[in-house]
């Protein structure tokens, strides 16, 4: 608290001394935890524009409902047709929308880091009780999240349609929540990989090229690369091929453990013995991901 000692001065004088003084703060310090918890919380509200302006609360509220829609109206054709199962699986449902997923996390995860880099406010992070460790957790943990909401919504309004038309209810809960796995698999993959490639680059602009890039041309190599192998009859090659895209990869994952319908070209998923390399991979991606993202943090942070 700053203390002001006015001085008397003669009449008509205008000269004022000010004695500054500042007392140090005595009052509670919350440590690292809460501050990484706040970073969390500040970055999974503002993946959704959460306390920013209604310009940025358009695209993710758009793309979370654009998710959202169609399940509804699936859902809204199994009640009425009173049919037995939803047209759609929950591990298929991401995959179909992967489009959707790619724009969302193009357009946030720059939002999350790029700013941080380009106005130079990362070292203010690291002047409070909170590490380079701490930062990184929290954005990842936050982006992870705000796609775990965008890829679980529908997942939750079919679940709850399915109860509605009387589906079964023990095989859409195990259906239900075999779903929840892949997408939790597809949030930290999608996330780390956003935040690694928006990390290299203060310019939002560039990072939201460089991770639709990424998402979108690999997905289009491998899918080409598996429709050719399947064409030549190398069938055995096609899920091999699918390791190289984030989507494919997922993909493999849920039609080998996850009771998933694959889309690879004639409907070949890996076996079970190579959805444990897709395992590997994706877990794999998931720790390098974190690793890169700690060391980039470790260089910006000096």
């Amino acid at each position: 608290m700053a203390v002001e000692h006015p001085v008397t001065t003669r009449p008509g004088d205008q000269t004022r001394i000010h004695n500054i003084g500042y007392r140090s703060y005595d009052g509670p310090r919350l440590g690292r935890g809460y501050a990484r918890r706040s970073l969390y919380s500040q970055s999974l509200r503002g993946a959704y524009g959460l306390g920013r302006s209604v310009k940025s609360k358009v695209l993710p509220m758009l793309l979370f409902a654009v998710m959202c829609v169609p399940a509804a109206i699936m859902v809204a054709v199994a009640v009425a047709t009173k049919a037995p199962e939803l047209p759609v699986s929950y591990t298929r449902y991401a995959i179909i929308m992967q489009a959707v997923i790619s724009l969302y996390v193009a357009s946030q995860a720059p939002q999350s880091v790029s700013r941080d880099l380009r106005f130079k406010t990362v070292p203010l992070y690291f002047s409070r009780p909170i590490e380079t460790a701490d930062y990184v957790q929290a954005k990842f943990a936050a982006l992870a999240s705000a796609m775990f909401i965008l890829t679980g919504g529908p997942l939750l309004v079919m679940y709850v349609g399915s109860l509605l038309a009387k589906m079964g209810f023990a095989h859409q809960t195990g259906k239900f929540a075999q779903g929840l796995v892949a997408v939790a698999l597809l949030s930290l993959l999608f996330a780390g990989l956003g935040l690694v490639i928006a990390s290299v680059t203060p310019r939002r602009g560039f990072g939201i090229a460089a991770v639709i890039a990424v998402l979108t041309i690999s997905y289009g190599a491998v899918s080409t690369l598996q429709a050719i192998a399947d064409a030549q009859d190398s069938t055995g090659a096609v899920p091999w091929i699918g390791l190289f895209s984030p989507v494919t990869l997922i993909d493999g994952v849920q039609s080998a453990f996850l009771g998933g319908t694959s889309s690879y070209p004639g409907g070949v998923g890996p076996t079970h013995g190579q959805g444990m390399v897709f395992v590997l991979v994706v877990l794999g991606l998931i720790a390098a991901c974190y690793g890169l993202l700690l060391r980039r943090y470790r260089k910006v942070g000096l």
